[in-house]
């Protein structure tokens, strides 16, 4: 049994030792290789009729040498002891990174030319049609974007941020690859530009300005390349950013929110901050690029140009409150407020961002004090005149101490010598109005308009007691005023505490102090009445009375009238007697008329003869004995116009 084992043994175990050997020298010979599905193979030609290689790496007309053409995942067969395979795993990008392509064979490149050139050729694919259309050798403008890519590691070395892909030929190779990963590590070259704003992330709210590395160079009067458009897509196509006539260098054109797939070794990029132009401020722009421009300002304006926006030099038109993506490369922009700034000449002390240098004017009064005057101006700038105060000062800054620092403190320093310490406080407010009127002439003529100057408390300078001394006087001086003035409210006050007494008293008796007011009130309304009624019966009787004073006029008239009528009559019967009479007897008859007349009067009078009381006196004082004493005196008339014709008998 032994010997049947050992016999049948050794023939199985010679034919699996052959079957080896066989095995290891077809392994050995590379005429069988299998290559994953995952993974390609490079050809290498050991040996060729046609000879090796005379230029580049590749072997493209069969020579011996790295071969072109890839191998794929399977079973391959070749000539024993001619091939050799090399399987390298497929190249694969990251979703979200970039993968960079540097090529180790092609055509050189030109010296002004950082990066291959892949206007022609930009399938890497293909190794054997890179070649032969003019490929060229080194980093390639083109950059692999997510996904699996098959390439030809004996050609093309490929970084991506997890691996390195390439078949490795030389150490010293390996370092320079390796200072290559070094370089787009740093500047983040496997991630994409990514610029975002983030609402309420501090440092989100940014812009990126691009450096290109490749193309033509700017020439000696540009400092930023300028703007082609967005033909490139952002930078992300260099091929036609370069077909443009776009340049090396800084560009005028900058990126904004969103995602660039950027080759890092063709164009760098700077993250800066966007420019916030705030409320109550404009942005005047200075820029330093652009195409010379016509100066807009006017010939009578000798400080600078002003030009239209997008030239060089100071804009014309000023950048309103807002946000801006600004490259500050490219000029920079000089915030000019447009609400009312104020600026303190006050130590230690500031009202805005452009008085942090001013300190208090020190004055010369006409009496030798030297005050120190705090102040503070309220300057307000029209925005259309933004630009012109930029152009012709530079900034607030140097407009505040190289101008209107110097100007105010003059002014103030002229009126002080005129005027005494005393004059200099007691005429703050006459001071204050004429600085407002005067310097808001001078402050026009810089652009400006002087809103309000305030004057504060003149002050000693430091050690001086003098100005101390005339204040505490001041104080005396009002306190005494102030005295006589309390003394005067005291008065006042005990004026009316008095009142307030009487007041007092006049509430608690209101109810009687009421019913005697209502009665007077009522008296008041009698006596209104009665005067009204008084009134309106004097009115009656002053109608009677004109009425009856009409009636006898009228009545009197005509009694007039009758009288003389019968007076007329009688006088005329009277002569008429008379004349009949002829001297005596007209007389008679005369005497007859007055004594029936007398009758008549004592008659209608009702007046008696005789007195009821008679008076001591002579006899006969009465009615009767007077009528006896006219008969009489008729009588002895008559006897005396007698006597001439008739002698009178002497006794």
């Amino acid at each position: 049994m032994q010997t049947l084992l050992t016999g049948g043994l050794v023939p199985f175990l010679g034919v699996v030792v052959v079957l080896l050997i066989l095995g290891v020298m077809v392994w050995t010979s590379g005429t069988i290789r299998y290559i994953p599905n995952d993974a390609v193979g490079v050809v290498e030609k050991l040996w060729s009729p046609n000879g090796s290689v005379k230029i580049g790496l590749l072997a493209l007309h069969s020579e011996a040498g790295f071969q072109a053409d890839l191998l794929r995942g399977g079973f391959h067969f070749f000539m024993p002891f001619q091939y050799r395979v090399h399987i390298r795993p497929m190249i694969s990008v990251t979703q979200g990174k970039i993968g960079y392509v540097f090529a180790r064979d092609g055509i050189d490149l030109p010296a002004d030319q950082t990066l291959a050139d892949n206007s022609k050729v930009d399938d890497f694919r293909d190794a054997r049609a890179f070649l032969e259309r003019g490929g060229q050798k080194g980093p390639q403008r083109k950059v692999l974007r997510e996904g699996t890519h098959i390439l030809n590691p004996a050609l093309f070395v490929v970084m991506t941020e997890d691996a390195t892909y390439s078949l490795s030929m030389a150490p010293d190779e390996k370092a320079y690859y390796g200072k290559m990963r070094d370089v787009l590590d740093e500047r983040g070259g496997f991630t994409p530009v990514v610029i975002k704003e983030v609402a309420g992330t501090r440092g989100s709210d940014q812009i990126a300005v691009v450096t290109v590395q490749d193309g033509p160079g700017l020439s000696a009067d540009e400092l930023l390349a300028p703007d082609v458009g967005d033909v490139h897509n952002a930078f992300q196509e260099p091929e036609k950013f370069l077909a443009a006539g776009g340049k090396r260098g800084r560009q005028q054109r900058v990126l904004v929110e969103g995602t660039y797939y950027i080759n890092r070794l063709f164009a760098t990029v700077e993250f800066l901050t966007k420019t916030i132009i705030p409320v109550g401020y404009v942005g005047v722009v200075v820029s330093y690029t652009g195409r010379r421009g016509n100066d807009v300002s006017g010939s009578d304006y000798s400080h600078g140009e002003l030009v239209e926006n997008g030239f060089r030099g100071v804009w014309r038109e000023p950048l309103m409150p807002g946000k801006y993506a600004f490259n500050t490369y490219a000029g920079k922009i000089e915030l000019v407020p447009t609400t009312n700034f104020v600026l303190l000449w006050k130590t230690g002390e500031s009202g805005s961002n452009f008085d942090s240098n001013l300190r208090e004017i020190t004055l010369i009064t006409k009496d030798a004090f030297e005050p120190q005057l705090p102040l503070s101006v309220v300057v307000h700038i029209d925005y259309r005149k933004a630009p012109l105060v930029v152009q012709r000062f530079g900034n607030i800054e140097q407009l505040v101490e190289q101008t209107l620092d110097p100007m105010v403190s003059s002014y103030f320093k002229n009126v002080s010598q005129t005027k005494t310490f005393i004059e200099l406080i007691q005429s703050r407010s006459e001071l204050q109005g004429n600085a407002s009127s005067e310097m808001r002439q001078r402050f026009q003529a810089y652009s400006l308009e002087f809103e309000e100057v305030l004057i504060g408390t003149p002050k000693p300078q430091p050690g001086d007691t003098q100005i101390e001394n005339i204040m505490a006087q001041l104080r005396d001086r009002q306190i005494a005023r102030e005295q006589v003035e309390t003394f005067a409210q005291k008065q006042i006050a005990a004026d009316k505490q008095r009142e307030l007494n009487e007041a007092e008293q006049r509430a608690s008796k209101q109810k009687e102090l009421t019913a005697s007011l209502v009665d007077v009130s009522i008296k008041e309304n009698q006596g209104a009445a009665n005067v009204k009624a008084a009134e309106k019966r004097r009115q009656e009787i002053e109608a009677l009375a004109q009425a009856e004073k009409f009636r006898q006029e009228m009545e009197g008239a005509g009694r007039a009238s009758a009288i003389k009528a019968v007076g007329e009559a009688e006088a005329s019967a009277i002569k008429a007697k008379s004349d009949a009479l002829e001297g005596e007897g007209a007389d008679k008859q005369l005497m007859q008329t007055v004594m029936l007349r007398l009758a008549e009067a004592f008659e209608t009078s009702k007046i008696p003869l005789v007195p009821q009381i008679q008076m001591g006196g002579e006899q006969g004082g009465n009615a009767f004995s007077t009528l006896l004493s006219l008969m009489s005196s008729l009588k002895a008339a008559e006897l005396s116009q007698t006597l001439p014709r008739q002698e009178v008998p002497r006794s």
